[in-house]
């Protein structure tokens, strides 16, 4: 497999067009499935997936061992998904926030949820929350460096982190009934 990943990235750096074809075939579906966590609809998704391969093609240079092209590649769509919201969302900037304790929603809640109606639900946080929540939750980025990456405030990623979680836990709420979330 690796050996396999050596020559597609070989060829795809000398612009072989098939070679690339493969190489967008074999990431398309998880980058589409990434971008879309970013994303506020599909159409969004698609532009962002887009707008990263184009540059994944144009850097693939930079990818000097073939074993780290699927992590770079991944970090490429992350950065082209910040890349769209910074330009079109400005942040809040909080200094101080407390941040207010909410308890994670049920575990039974959570077992009914398919992964779709899961991203449907992210999909539908302002912007702001859920570039932050997918960062922190699912990319597993520290509060530190969601405020550098963003250029706004630990304090601002927390709370906007909180925040995010509460809007979701409403919905969850809504879904399927209070006595579901505690």
């Amino acid at each position: 497999m690796a050996e396999k990943l050596d020559i597609l990235l070989k060829e795809c750096k000398r612009g072989k067009s098939r070679s690339q074809e493969e190489l967008y075939r074999r990431f398309a579906s998880a980058m589409y499935g990434l971008c879309l966590q970013y994303a506020s609809n599909e159409e969004d998704a698609q532009d962002i997936m887009q707008e990263g391969f184009i540059k994944v093609f144009a850097k693939l240079d930079q990818v000097k061992n073939p074993a780290a092209l699927p992590g770079w590649i991944r970090r490429v769509m992350i950065n082209t998904a910040l890349e769209k919201y910074r330009s079109q969302v400005i942040l809040q900037r909080v200094d101080e926030v407390r941040e207010e304790h909410q308890e994670d929603a049920g575990n039974e809640a959570l077992d009914r949820l398919s992964c779709d109606e899961l991203v449907g639900l992210i999909q539908t946080l302002t912007p702001r929350y859920r570039v932050v929540f997918n960062l922190y939750a699912i990319e597993g980025f520290t509060h530190q460096e969601i405020s550098e990456e963003l250029g706004i405030s630990i304090g601002t990623s927390k709370s906007n982190l909180s925040r995010a979680r509460g809007v979701l836990q409403e919905k969850i709420k809504t879904m399927y009934g209070s006595a579901i979330v505690r």
